[in-house]
């Protein structure tokens, strides 16, 4: 046991690294858009919404690409990415994009 936690406190994603110590502030984001979730659609911001969505598949991207790969910032941003989608969602179904548009054949 102690042996496995000395390797993971040594390891090159490590919490002496910036590889552990990124992931965890960015789950400030998360938590942040998982609190939003609480307040009315109306005052999302829809640009700011789709910039954080490009912004974890970036770097989810990245993340994956990265040597040694880091998992852990992967799983980050995917968690970051399914609150903003969710939260774009939201905003799309109050602007009206997501209606149902009825056919003219039909009026």
């Amino acid at each position: 046991m102690a042996t496995a936690f000395k390797a993971f406190i040594n390891s090159p994603v490590g919490p002496k690294t910036t590889h552990f110590w990124g992931p965890v502030s960015n789950w400030g984001f998360i938590l942040a858009g998982m609190a939003d979730m609480n307040k009315p659609p109306e005052l999302i911001s829809g640009r700011m919404t789709a910039v954080m969505c490009v912004y974890s598949g970036l770097f989810m991207r990245f993340a994956w690409v990265v040597r040694p790969r880091n998992y852990f910032l992967m799983a980050t941003h995917a968690s970051n990415e399914s609150v903003q989608l969710y939260q774009l969602s939201r905003y799309a179904r109050v602007q009206g994009y997501l209606e149902k548009k009825e056919d003219k054949d039909q009026q």
